[in-house]
């Protein structure tokens, strides 16, 4: 009975122990019609924790978000994981949010510097933008934390000799140097295999996230701007071919984002993973485009919407399989020798 009332008292100091490290920090920002929140947790990380940072715009009906740009002035930080979503509030607002999971580097003092949200306002009798200006902006709060070092508050630094003088130890008669020196070696054998095959899951893991990141784009341009009038119209397929070539540099290791049209088809017949079904159907996609932000064309719903749907089913023809057997093999050499 007292070994069982020991362990509940247990339980009980580490769950309020482990309510106390997940604690959030909140910061919230309005202006006008729009309210930015910025979460963080833990409020006291570990260092190997990771951190997940949220950031919550909601805004009246009729206002047009725009949110930070993805990783932005968050590169201090290792990004693990990075989702946007678009719904509809318990009080009505339109609700927009981007979720990061984030490693930091080292313990110590960190910070989650201002974030930039801007929104224009096209509200029946409002005005859209400031004076000179193409938006409103809106600038969180600093977010200040502390991650916390595994090692104990009492452990030293100071370095102090050995006591004296210590004998050679080793297993079964065979020096410890030697059995170093093995280990070495067949660790210097097998970097290169280690290396190929951190590379090809790295490369997956970058391919799938393009698409993720890619499809979370088109969703949010499409949930206030799918059908845009006569002059916002040049806005929007500058923004949707701006998510296509994006996700092509990220998805094919394309880096040419300042190039025209026919310099970027160019570089992509180079790429080896483009079908020249796919590389026909992005020249289309990509000089339909052009004609509506350079020639002046302005097109009709079924335009708009045929361009979108180009777009989107380039995304799901080109995504990374989900299939295993579809995945990069990281052993080549090795299949073709069997």
């Amino acid at each position: 009975m007292r070994r069982a009332s020991i362990v509940a008292v247990a339980c009980c100091v580490w769950l309020v122990a482990a309510t106390a490290h997940a604690e959030m920090i909140e910061r919230s920002t309005s202006r006008g019609p729009v309210e930015v929140t910025l979460r963080l947790e833990p409020s006291d990380p570990l260092i190997g924790d990771p951190i997940h940072l949220e950031i919550e715009v909601l805004a009246d009906d009729g206002v047009e978000v725009l949110m930070p740009e993805f990783g932005e002035a968050l590169d201090r930080f290792l990004i693990l994981d990075f989702a946007p979503s678009a719904d509809v509030a318990d009080d009505g607002r339109n609700r927009f949010v981007q979720r990061y999971n984030l490693e930091p580097p080292r313990s110590g003092e960190h910070s989650v510097p201002p974030l930039l949200v801007e929104f224009v306002d096209r509200r029946a009798g409002a005005k859209a933008a400031p004076e000179g200006a193409d938006a409103y902006e809106v600038l969180t709060e600093r977010i200040d934390f502390t991650v916390e070092s595994v090692l104990p508050e009492a452990a030293s630094d100071e370095l102090r000799p050995m006591p004296g003088r210590l004998r050679a130890l080793g297993v079964a008669g065979v020096p410890y140097w030697v059995i170093g020196t093995v280990a070495v070696v067949l660790l210097l054998a097998g970097l290169p295999l280690a290396y190929r095959y951190w590379q090809a899951r790295e490369i997956a893991r970058r391919k799938r996230t393009a698409y993720e990141i890619a499809r979370g784009e088109l969703d949010e341009l499409l949930q206030w701007e799918r059908h845009p009038n006569r002059d916002q119209v040049e806005a929007f397929y500058v923004k949707l071919s701006g998510i296509i070539r994006r996700y092509l540099e990220n998805r094919f290791d394309l880096h040419a984002p300042e190039l025209t049209t026919e310099e970027f088809l160019v570089v992509a017949s180079r790429s080896p993973d483009l079908t020249p079904e796919w590389r026909e159907r992005l020249g289309e996609f990509l000089k339909r485009a052009d004609l509506v932000k350079f020639a002046g064309l302005v097109p009709g719903d079924t335009e708009i919407d045929e361009s979108v749907e180009a777009a989107r089913r380039f995304l799901e023809d080109t995504r990374t399989p989900d299939d295993p057997r579809e995945q990069p093999n990281f052993f080549p050499d090795a299949e073709r020798a069997a």
